[in-house]
């Protein structure tokens, strides 16, 4: 399923606890690992010492991914590295494109400092722009981290990104032999009692089954034999959280609608509260922007 994995990493603790999870994902699917540490150069990271410009940043980063590559190939995996300077989240994606990597696999963010670049704002910008799936890990879990997955859930809106998240959902279940779990919430939260009391028989209902009906109208195309497909009320966020830990999930898989103008950019209520919260590691997918212009 995926040839080529890209492992961005700042050498902080969030990015090394997720490291071994990249490596697992490798493993599983026999892929090259790419270790990419970025420069951030929108920062003062140039000290003279005896007449000379030293780039800090880059001279740690080039230990960071030293000792990422070393861990890697002690575990059997291929590795390419590279120590860039840029953006971190543009030169993030550039690098995914240039190296044909069919993946990104980074925590949901890291720690401030003249090393730690990784935030998680660079995470979500990579998610809203990479134009291949993000796995993205929350480096505070509870939870071990383990892949091939067992159970991976398939939350459904009926929406473009939903969809692209199903087909992404049906590869990994594929791939991996898990359990596929579709999950519609009925959102109910911002409504009255005496609202919800009439809707939810009436449209909310209808709706949902609808959609539902269209996601298992998918999955009988595939060959998968084991779906399981549930609706729920409540808020999205609880309760997508609650059924993963109800239901040992241990990989979600989500859409999303990135936009590049980041002067308005915000990730949208549902999707934000996710990444940072999801107790198991969630991977977004989005359209490309090449095919959401035709």
């Amino acid at each position: 399923m995926y040839d080529t994995i890209l492992f961005p990493t700042d050498g902080s603790n969030a990015a090394e606890s997720v490291l071994e999870y990249a490596l697992q994902i490798a493993s599983e699917h026999e892929a090259t690992m790419h270790i990419l540490n970025v420069a951030d150069t929108g920062r003062d990271s140039v000290t003279t010492i005896r007449g000379e410009v030293i780039d800090v940043l880059e001279t740690e980063g080039e230990r960071i991914v030293a000792e990422a590559t070393q861990y890697a190939k002690d575990e059997g995996v291929p590795v390419v590295s590279a120590v860039l300077q840029g953006d971190p989240h543009k030169t993030i994606v550039d690098y995914s494109q240039q190296s044909d990597s069919d993946c990104i696999v980074m925590p949901t963010h890291g720690q401030r400092g003249i090393q730690r670049i990784l935030l998680g704002s660079v995470t979500e910008r990579v998610i809203n722009t990479a134009e291949v799936p993000v796995i993205a890990v929350n480096p505070d879990r509870d939870r071990p981290l383990v892949y091939p997955p067992q159970h991976v859930l398939v939350p459904t809106d009926g929406s473009r990104g939903a969809d692209l998240a199903l087909t992404e959902g049906i590869a990994v279940a594929r791939a991996t032999d898990a359990t596929l779990h579709l999950l519609h919430v009925v959102e109910t939260g911002g409504l009255g009692p005496d609202a919800r009391s009439v809707l939810k028989e009436g449209e909310l209902t209808e709706r949902a089954n609808e959609i539902m009906a269209g996601a298992t109208e998918k999955i009988d195309d595939t060959s998968l034999d084991t779906v399981t497909s549930v609706i729920e009320h409540g808020d999205p966020s609880k309760v997508i959280c609650d059924y993963i830990d109800e239901n040992e999930v241990d990989l979600a898989v989500m859409g999303t609608h990135g936009q590049t103008d980041f002067s308005r950019y915000v990730m949208g209520g549902v999707s934000a509260k996710l990444v940072r919260k999801s107790p198991v590691p969630v991977t977004w997918v989005r359209e490309p922007e090449s095919a959401s212009d035709e």
